[in-house]
């Protein structure tokens, strides 16, 4: 862990890049598919590496469910990237992420809005 808290600070710093490149080009009013798309094509572009929509196996007292979780992204092993096409992040939308991180060993998750009024709004949590 570094100072404050922060970890993985490249690999997000480039991740970052990323999401406001896809935002300049695109914009705002796609559906969340549509970044999706972008997104993983700008990653390839920026040789990132990630998994798309990769099901992450549940689990009750050590037996599986049937029940999977398909995060957007997971990009360096280490960080799942949930993408929203919507007005503002709400309170669902981070405990939705929240549900992936503890589902899994990783860390650090960043919702991506691309559908926020003129800018791409980034929420970073860590578990």
């Amino acid at each position: 862990m570094n100072y404050k808290g922060i970890i993985y600070e490249n690999e997000t710093y480039n991740l970052r890049n990323a999401f406001f490149e896809v935002h300049n080009i695109m914009g705002n009013g796609f559906m969340e598919r549509v970044y999706q798309e972008c997104m993983e094509r700008e990653l390839m572009l920026r040789q990132i590496p990630f998994e798309s929509q990769k099901e992450l196996q549940l689990s009750y007292k050590g037996q599986p469910l049937a029940t999977q979780y398909k995060p957007d992204l997971i990009c360096y092993g280490k960080i799942i990237i949930e993408i929203k096409a919507i007005k503002e992040i709400r309170a669902e939308h981070e405990a939705q992420l929240i549900n992936y991180l503890k589902a899994t060993s990783i860390r650090l998750g960043l919702i991506v809005n691309f559908g926020a009024a003129h800018k791409v709004e980034v929420l970073r949590r860590i578990i």
